[in-house]
């Protein structure tokens, strides 16, 4: 896999897992009535505990599965399991981020960067996942972990400005554009899970 495939891919991937379309009225129904300088303060925390969740995964994920005995095949289908699940959830606009009591408690709650914002709206299962699989897909290449550091940096830098920019797109959108965006992204990512499940089930058997 050359450099830009690997890029590309990984940009994809964590783009789809991530939404940042989909978390724009999301983050408007827990922080629209607080004022604009607490909402960019809440946007950056989130963005930066979410940068450093997909740092620890990227670089120290996999000796944890050593440690666990757990093969990096049984994680990429495991992986691509719940990706698949989570893209059938964004086809159908069933996606349940949070039960109704802690998306209440969220509302209530001082400080919502951490949770749900960071954890597990924007770093959830799929992402710590996602990114584990690809710096494994990237290892054979020079640089490769660099690769892959730079489309989640574009993805998390995306994933700021729709924070930032939450109201306009909310507006501008619709909740039906925002379904049908949703519903696209679905579609990319049930197919990165099912190529995920192949991966992982070749590198397992043959």
């Amino acid at each position: 896999m050359d450099p830009l495939t690997l890029f590309l891919k990984a940009f994809t991937t964590l783009l789809v897992v991530m939404d940042p379309v989909g978390l724009a009225p999301v983050f408007v129904a827990l922080a629209g009535d607080r004022p604009e300088a607490e909402r960019q303060r809440i946007a950056k925390r989130a963005v930066t505990i979410a940068t450093l969740l997909l740092i620890f995964f990227g670089f120290f994920g996999e000796p944890l599965l050593r440690y666990l005995g757990i093969g990096l095949a049984a994680f990429r289908t495991a992986g691509g399991i719940l990706l698949f699940k989570i893209a059938l959830d964004m086809v159908f606009v069933h996606r349940v981020r949070e039960t109704p009591e802690e998306e209440e408690e969220a509302r209530t709650r001082e400080d919502i960067s951490v949770f749900p914002l960071a954890i597990p709206l924007l770093v959830g299962p799929g992402a710590m996942a996602s990114v584990l699989v690809l710096m494994a897909e990237a290892r054979p290449l020079a640089l490769g972990w660099a690769v892959v550091a730079a489309a989640a940096a574009l993805v998390l830098i995306l994933a700021y400005g729709a924070l930032r920019l939450a109201d306009r797109i909310s507006r501008l959108l619709g909740r039906t554009g925002v379904n049908v965006v949703t519903r696209v992204l679905g579609v990319l990512l049930a197919a990165l899970a099912v190529q995920f499940v192949f991966d992982g089930v070749s590198e397992a058997f043959f």
